[in-house]
């Protein structure tokens, strides 16, 4: 399982534990501020995952370049 799949994994279920333990404020009525809590927790969290899913592609992508790059240059050296 990749990084950027396991820290938000454990971020929601974070989340959960904290709604879990935060339900008097449900029970309280206070309906609003529990569910915008939660809402906007999970937002970051998904934007997070986005971010970490793109910096590896990224890194992915510039690993790919200098891997061929290389290459090349291991080839030029031969040919010399």
């Amino acid at each position: 399982m990749k990084r950027y799949n396991i820290i938000p994994l454990l971020l929601v279920i974070y989340l959960a534990v904290m709604a879990y333990f935060g339900r008097g404020m449900l029970l309280s009525g206070n309906y609003w501020e529990y569910f915008s809590i939660i809402v906007i927790t999970l937002l970051i969290i998904i934007a997070l995952r986005w971010a970490l899913k793109r910096r590896e592609q990224i890194k992915e992508e510039r690993r790919k370049k200098q891997d061929a790059s290389e290459r090349r240059i291991f080839r030029n050296d031969k040919l010399s």
